[in-house]
């Protein structure tokens, strides 16, 4: 039964950090647009900065971020003076300064910034933004770039929060995605940040990458569970090499087929249970007492471009080359080559060049799938009376569903739906059925599982 509900379902799907998702942007949105959607921004509401550092030491051969690789400062140093400068340019469109109370560090590898450019950042960021006392300020580590030297400028500066990719522990495995990093290594860099007061730790670990095994896998989450990270996500590893020519480097035999990685996923998920962890939406887990968990229980949890969030802030402002911001507007994005987008932010302009207007069926069907991929369920009579509809109107989406609930994947109940335990790794495939923008274009997206 289940290697034939993987052939039916484990499918290309978008992986709903946005909807609608980033292939169906456009040029119709651009830096006027963009500009005139800043201005109309209640000046009470709250706003959360994404800051992308796109440059690391060298590149990971599974890695699908928009990133450069690099050996020398001077590069970084340079696009670093750009993306203060765009820092700027949207603080002046906004309608008032407005307050921050989560700014995340993304990358790319944010720690290839010296320590006192990472303390300027922050310094620029609350001269030109009310960056509350409390604000949340979460970085994302790579454990061979930093020091502890490092680690204590970053307390300093304000960090509460790292996010430390380790992926596999396995040393073949390692070699084969082109990232050495010990577990000594880590474990090391997380002594130091708990040292200098950085309590707040999540790690990232990855199925399905090359010459992975159930037991080595196993083994890597043992690992990591030991270390006692808050959060802990679970990525499946997405082989795209036609939008990531890298990835070629990566040996396709040696990657887990379809059967293969489902069973990794299953154990790994069972493993960090039986840790303590608590099952966040499709891949992330997380210790009790931590606010995540907590934002899943009180079914107050989102998701964003960051991956699941407990951030509520209506607005997201994506600053440097590739990132993308979400207003109740709609999304824009930035340019993604660095050197046109470093030219128009020194031209004075915001460098947005693509993005989409969100309608009310948008926003509709968006609410729809955050709470899937959030919950595991949802209540469309809710969110049908939330967005002022009938929800009859959801009857024809519901009619799509008959295959999924047939095999066991979802169960409905009238208008609620949930997730089956056996269908959780597929919630992307569910989700895929309220997407009124699938299918159309040319936009190709990794597995569901």
């Amino acid at each position: 039964m289940r290697e034939e509900l993987i052939k039916r379902y484990d499918v290309a799907v978008p992986r709903y950090t946005s909807y609608p998702t980033a292939p169906h942007f456009s040029p119709a949105v651009n830096g006027e647009t963009y500009a005139r959607w800043l201005a109309a921004l209640d000046p009470a509401a709250p706003l959360s900065l994404y800051l992308h550092i796109a440059y690391c030491a060298e590149m990971c051969w599974f890695c699908g971020c928009h990133t450069k690789a690099t050996r020398k400062y001077a590069p970084v140093a340079d696009y670093l003076d750009a993306l203060l400068a765009e820092a700027r340019l949207v603080a002046r469109a906004l309608p008032a300064r407005m307050r921050i109370d989560h700014i995340h560090f993304g990358g790319g590898s944010p720690t290839l910034l010296t320590p006192g450019d990472f303390g300027r950042t922050l310094a620029h960021l609350r001269e030109f933004y009310n960056v509350t006392l409390d604000a949340e300020i979460a970085v994302e580590l790579d454990p061979r770039t930093a020091d502890e030297a490092y680690v204590a400028a970053m307390a300093r500066a304000g960090v509460t929060r790292a996010s430390i990719g380790v992926q596999d522990f396995d040393a073949r495995v390692q070699k084969a995605i082109n990232r050495i990093q010990p577990h000594d290594v880590t474990a090391r860099v997380i002594h130091w940040l708990r040292g200098h007061g950085v309590s707040a730790i999540n790690m990232d670990l990855c199925y399905g990458l090359p010459y992975q095994s159930v037991a080595s896998l196993l083994d890597t989450v043992d690992k990591a569970a030991a270390l006692r990270p808050s959060r802990i996500a679970l990525f499946g590893y997405a082989h795209v090499p036609w939008m990531k020519p890298h990835q070629k480097l990566i040996p396709e035999e040696a990657l887990p087929g379809i059967e293969a990685r489902w069973e990794q996923y299953e154990a790994a998920a069972a493993r960090l249970a039986a840790h303590g962890y608590v099952a966040i939406g499709l891949d992330h887990f997380a210790l009790p007492d931590d606010a995540m968990a907590k934002a899943k229980a009180g079914r107050a949890l989102h998701r964003n471009f960051q991956g699941y969030t407990t951030d509520e802030a209506p607005v997201l402002i994506g600053l440097g080359a590739s990132s993308i911001g979400a207003l109740p507007q709609g999304y824009a994005a930035n340019e993604i080559a660095i050197d046109r987008y470093k030219e128009t932010v020194r031209e004075g302009r915001l460098p947005v060049t693509r993005g989409i207007a969100v309608t009310g069926e948008d926003r509709l069907r968006r609410a729809i799938i955050e709470r899937l991929m959030c919950d595991m369920s949802v209540e469309l009579e809710e969110i049908a009376l939330m967005h002022d509809v009938e929800a009859e109107s959801f009857d024809a989406d519901l009619s799509r569903l008959a295959p999924l609930e047939a095999d066991g994947i979802v169960i409905r109940s009238g208008r609620r739906l949930e997730l089956t335990d056996e269908g959780r790794p597929l919630v992307r495939a569910v989700c895929a059925v309220f997407d009124e923008y699938l299918g159309k274009g040319a936009a190709r997206h990794s597995k569901a599982v």
